[in-house]
C-alpha cells in the first residue's frame, strides 16, 4: 500500500511537472506571439513605399496605370509635397533601377499623386493615362520617407495587366469573392455638387455634397456572413483583409495636412485599417451603411490652419472606386 501510495505520489508529481511545463511553454509561446505582434504592428517610425498596381487598356488605345502605396505604420502619417522626395519620372526601361540616381524632372514630377499619406495599405488610389505608343517606357514614382528612397515602376509588362475582378480581389471586395461577374463590374457614378475650386476661412465650416450611384449594382449588397453567436465571420485563411459589398462614400484629405481638417460627420477610413472598431470597412465589426435614400451625401469640413488643400471624395461599391477632388484655399 505504501509503495502504491508512493508510486501514485510520484505519478502525480510527474503529471504536475508535465502540466507546469506545458503551462510554462504556453506562457512563453504566448509571450513570444505578443512580442511578435507588437514588433509587426509598428505604430511609428516606419517607411512608406509607393506601389504600382497594374494597367489596363483604354477604349481609345491609350493605357491606364494604377498606383497606390503602403505606409507600414499603423498610426504615423506623412505630408510630402511634390518635389525631390515625391515625384514621377517618365523614363526608358531600367533607367531608374539605381535608387541612388536622382530622376527628378519638374515637367514630369506631378502626376496627381497624393501628398498626404495615411497609414497602412491604400491601393488603387490614383491613375495615370499613358499614350498608345508608351511601349517599354516606365512611369516611375519615387518616394522618400524616414531617409529611405523607394520606387514603384509603372510598365506595360503583360504580367501587370489587371481587370475589375483583380482589383476586387486585391482589396478583399465582396467578402473576398472570385465571382466571374466581377470582371464586368463598373465603378460607381459620382458627381460633386458645386465648384471644384473653393476658398474658406480658418474655423469656417465648408459644406460638401455629392451624388453617387451604382448603376450595375455589382457586387450586390448582402449581409456579412456570421458565426453562430452572431459575430461577423472573417476566415483566418484569407490572404487580404475583406470588406462587404454595397455603395458607400467617404471624404479624405488627398493633399494637405489631414490633422488640420475635421469632418462632420466623421468619415470612415478608406484605407485597410483592420483593427477592431477602427471605423474602416476592413475592420470588424464595421458594416457598410445604407446609402441616403436620395443618393446624396452631405458633410462639412473645418480647417484649423491656412493653406492649400485637396479633398478627395471616394465612392466605392466595395470592389471598384470613383474619385472626385475639390481644391480648397484656406485663409486666416
Amino acid at each position: 500500500m505504501k509503495a502504491g501510495n508512493t508510486r501514485f505520489s510520484l505519478l502525480g508529481s510527474m503529471i504536475n511537472f508535465k502540466t507546469a511545463s506545458s503551462i510554462t511553454l504556453a506562457l512563453i509561446f504566448s509571450s513570444q506571439m505578443v512580442v511578435a505582434e507588437t514588433m509587426l504592428m509598428q505604430l511609428r517610425e516606419q517607411i512608406t513605399s509607393p506601389a504600382y498596381e497594374g494597367w489596363w487598356p483604354n477604349d481609345d488605345g491609350t493605357y491606364k496605370l494604377f498606383f497606390g502605396y503602403m505606409n507600414t505604420n499603423w498610426e504615423q502619417q506623412f505630408d510630402i509635397s511634390v518635389g525631390a522626395d515625391n515625384y514621377f519620372s517618365n523614363v526608358g526601361a531600367g533607367e531608374l533601377d539605381d535608387l541612388a540616381k536622382d530622376g527628378f524632372d519638374f515637367s514630369d514630377a506631378d502626376q496627381g499623386q497624393p501628398t498626404h499619406f495615411y497609414p497602412r495599405r491604400n491601393p488603387f488610389l490614383f491613375t495615370i493615362d499613358v499614350p498608345a505608343d508608351f511601349g517599354d517606357e516606365e512611369m516611375v514614382w519615387t518616394l522618400k520617407t524616414q531617409g529611405q528612397v523607394n520606387r514603384a515602376y509603372g510598365t506595360l509588362k503583360p504580367d501587370y495587366r489587371i481587370d475589375p475582378q483583380v482589383i476586387s480581389t486585391e482589396v478583399g471586395g465582396n467578402f473576398g469573392s472570385l465571382s466571374d461577374s466581377l470582371r464586368t463590374n463598373i465603378s460607381p457614378e459620382l458627381r460633386v455638387e458645386g465648384e471644384s475650386f473653393r476658398s474658406v476661412r480658418v474655423g469656417q465650416p465648408l459644406s460638401l455634397a455629392v451624388r453617387a450611384s451604382d448603376p450595375d449594382n455589382l457586387p450586390a449588397r448582402r449581409a456579412a456572413p456570421r458565426t453562430s453567436n452572431g459575430q461577423i465571420y472573417r476566415p483566418p485563411s484569407s490572404i487580404v483583409a475583406m470588406s462587404g459589398p454595397g455603395l458607400r462614400f467617404s471624404w479624405t484629405i488627398y493633399r494637405g495636412p489631414a490633422e488640420s481638417a475635421s469632418f462632420n460627420p466623421a468619415q470612415f477610413k478608406t484605407y485597410t485599417d483592420t483593427r477592431m472598431y477602427a471605423n474602416s470597412p476592413w475592420s470588424p465589426p464595421f458594416e457598410i451603411p445604407m446609402p441616403p435614400e436620395d443618393g446624396r451625401w452631405t458633410a462639412e469640413v473645418t480647417f484649423d490652419e491656412p493653406g492649400e488643400y485637396v479633398l478627395r471624395g471616394i465612392a466605392s461599391d466595395g470592389s471598384m472606386f470613383t474619385y472626385q477632388n475639390i481644391n480648397v484655399t484656406v485663409t486666416r
